[in-house]
């Protein structure tokens, strides 16, 4: 499903922008990036082809950013749809472009809060770390 997005951050801004959006308007390289797809919120609309609870229900991941620049990783504890994770960054995180990122390798390790999942071998992999704030 079309637009597939970018997100990407460059000296600690974050960003999630629709392909064709970013490689027509980003000329620095970024630090990181990642591309998946497709958007779940497109310019702070929720994509006009995700219905608002359909019959595909798997653990989902996917990655917004809100007003402030903070990005937001955000992985199901159970089977939901694209919708559902489309409603939760639009209507609770007020991200104005959010990114489906995996839904079916989906997995979290977070073993300070007792969530292990495992399954297939997975290719990509994100990993955020917390710093401290000085």
């Amino acid at each position: 499903m079309k637009p597939n997005g970018v997100f990407f951050g460059r000296g600690g801004k974050w960003q999630v922008l629709s392909t064709d959006v970013f490689a027509d308007t980003v000329r620095k390289r970024p630090d990181f990036a990642t591309q998946s797809g497709p958007m779940l919120v497109i310019e702070g609309q929720l994509h006009p082809q995700i219905a608002p609870d359909g019959p595909s229900k798997k653990i989902r991941n996917g990655v917004g950013v809100d007003p402030t620049g903070r990005a937001h990783f955000v992985i199901s504890e159970a089977p939901i749809s694209f919708g559902k994770l489309a409603r939760f960054y639009h209507d609770v995180l007020k991200a104005p472009n959010a990114l489906f990122l995996d839904g079916t390798v989906s997995q979290l390790w977070d073993p300070a809060r007792g969530r292990m999942d495992s399954g297939p071998p997975l290719g990509p992999l994100v990993v955020i770390e917390r710093r401290a704030r000085t």
